[in-house]
């Protein structure tokens, strides 16, 4: 049964998730219907109606496994189309398995099957953002709202009533803050609390607080404990805001072990299937590249050695994934070839710099045979550019998390170059804008990323000012 609020405005709708499911089974079943009726030589048969109880059966049980018809709420939009996805996905192979098992799959069209397995989560989508456009606006105009209630005045608390203040689609409306600190704290944060954490379970108590944030830091277990307790015998939902970020999160994710939900507060992102993709796409694309590049690598290599004194390549020692001592290889540009303890970085009018090596610096022709190295498997296209290992050691004492860009393997291009980060950095402001976006490409990778990055290299990321 629905419920409403004091000024008259419907606050809960109970029946919904029972009207959703009612509305995609019709859809499944009505979509086939309509399919055989639109195709001539087709007709509607028990056959295709056993198959589409069959679909609205297996849909329903795996979208109450995908947890389909929940509150959607404050959620973001793209994971609901992900998981739409995902169950039509499953009810579809569920399908075909038993179609192969019971060997009846020639009593259906092919074309039939295929244009309704292709229609079906289209229409389920387009329904699902038409009602959300509905439902944004619905809440906007003060429906369907929740009254919320934040324990714990900190950042935390900030951002989260600064969201639902910028979002009247949500549903939310702050009722208050709460806080057991005396104000004298921090009075310019606190100044807006209305009461401590007793007088928030009065007011769950008195059904004038729908949802709870508790946004305590983590070192107040035992008055996060006490609070929950009391909440327990609300019908209030309450949600626990960890600080976890405090802890420079990188590429966080939820798994469980032993039973208890624990989240990565430094992962690689390349790991099982996300490793063998990047190791897929670095072989492949390092193939072509050299050989497209092959008479381009010879006339240099000739040209280096034709000019000045000393080897083709300059190989030098650097960190790999995980730490991992590499050699790194490029075409020599210097008359030196440092390669211990103490580096000196290349600046503007270097003298060791050889007039060739100018021009293969500034281009970045002198990157080519990393790509060697990326076909042996020690480096990437795309990835945080390798530092000489006397750079890794000085940076790391200065720079907090400097060391989470080698979670990956270096690459020779990445999102630092292509946003201009660059050249020398002679500053330690320019060092932490490199790593910034380094571990911005760690924590966002993806294979479009990937092969944006490299698109924008080809326009943007070989020749730079900056390149000395």
């Amino acid at each position: 049964m629905s419920r409403v609020s004091s000024k008259g405005r419907i606050r809960d709708l109970r029946f919904l998730p029972l009207l959703l499911k009612a509305l995609d089974i019709l859809i499944i079943y009505l979509s086939l219907f309509m399919l055989t009726t639109s195709f001539s030589d087709i007709i509607w048969s028990q056959s295709y109606n056993l198959l589409a109880i069959l679909a609205m059966l297996v849909f329903i049980f795996a979208s109450e496994s995908a947890h389909l018809y929940q509150s959607w709420r404050g959620v973001s939009y793209s994971l609901l189309i992900q998981r739409v996805l995902l169950v039509w996905g499953i009810t579809v192979l569920c399908l075909m398995i038993l179609g192969y098992l019971t060997k009846n799959t020639a009593e259906y069209s092919r074309l039939l099957l295929s244009t309704w397995c292709l229609l079906v989560p289209v229409i389920l989508l387009a329904w699902r953002t038409v009602f959300k456009l509905f439902l944004n606006y619905f809440r906007s105009q003060g429906h369907n709202s929740r009254q919320v209630a934040v324990l714990g005045v900190n950042h935390l608390s900030a951002e989260i009533v600064q969201h639902i203040d910028n979002d009247p689609s949500l549903g939310l409306r702050i009722e208050g803050l709460y806080d057991d600190r005396e104000s004298s704290r921090d009075n310019e944060v606190l100044c807006s609390i209305i009461g401590c954490s007793d007088g928030l379970v009065k007011k769950v108590n008195e059904g004038k607080v729908d949802l709870v944030y508790i946004t305590l830091p983590m070192k107040a277990e035992t008055r996060i404990k006490e609070v929950i307790d009391k909440l327990a015998n609300t019908t209030a939902t309450v949600y626990m805001v960890p600080d976890i970020y405090t802890y420079q999160l990188f590429n966080g994710t939820w798994t469980d072990m032993a039973g208890h939900p624990v989240v990565s507060v430094f992962e690689s992102p390349f790991l099982g299937g996300n490793s063998f993709a990047k190791r897929v796409q670095d072989i492949v694309l390092s193939s072509l590249i050299l050989l497209l590049i092959s008479p381009i690598m010879l006339t240099l290599g000739l040209l280096i050695k034709a000019t000045s004194q000393g080897p083709v390549f300059f190989k030098q020692r650097r960190y790999g994934v995980s730490g991992e001592d590499i050699t790194v290889w490029k075409f020599r540009s210097m008359t030196v070839q440092d390669n211990g303890d103490t580096i000196k970085q290349a600046t503007k009018n270097d003298a060791r710099i050889t007039p060739l090596g100018r021009f293969i610096r500034r281009t970045s022709l002198d990157e080519l045979p990393q790509f060697l190295n990326v076909f042996m498997g020690d480096m990437s296209i795309v990835g945080p550019r390798p530092h000489a290992v006397a750079h890794n050691e000085l940076y790391r004492k200065q720079i907090r998390g400097y060391m989470l860009r080698h979670a990956v393997k270096p690459g020779i291009t990445g999102w630092a170059q292509i946003n201009g980060w660059r050249g020398e950095t002679e500053t330690l402001d320019k060092m932490e804008g490199r790593i910034k976006c380094d571990l911005w490409y760690i924590s966002n990778w993806s294979s479009v990323l990937d092969l944006k990055i490299i698109f924008l290299t080809v326009f943007k990321g070989f020749v730079d000012k900056n390149a000395y």
